[in-house]
């Protein structure tokens, strides 16, 4: 059975410091997401045990720490992050920042924070 979803029919959430996240399908196996983050925010710092984590960039620039690294993806390009890398992404452009976020399995429930990083 194909299920069709966008915007106007998905789950939408904020988080952060204003972005927002449209839930496209969400299963225990897969999860994707389409997400916006305005000019200036970041997400915090953070891992996942079993989730391994594809970014899409649709529009806009993303600044990725993934370790101790730096990377930036920029539109029509994307990023694989393997489980039990801590990382988080930033947009420090003056533009919007869009995305697709694509975890296998999904996320829900397998997000722990880090505390007290130098990142």
């Amino acid at each position: 059975m194909a299920i069709q979803s966008d915007k106007t029919n998905s789950v939408h959430y904020t988080w952060g410091n204003n972005c927002d996240s449209w839930t496209l399908t969400e299963g225990d196996d897969l999860s994707v997401k389409l997400e916006s983050m305005p000019p200036g925010s970041r997400e915090t710092l953070h891992f996942h045990s079993n989730a391994k984590q594809f970014f899409f960039i649709l529009n806009g620039e993303a600044n990725f720490f993934i370790g101790d690294e730096q990377i930036k993806v920029i539109a029509q390009q994307g990023i694989l992050i393997h489980p039990g890398a801590k990382h988080f992404i930033s947009n420090d452009s003056n533009e919007k920042l869009e995305f697709l976020v694509i975890s296998q399995p999904s996320t829900s429930k397998d997000r722990t924070e880090v505390k007290n990083s130098s990142i």
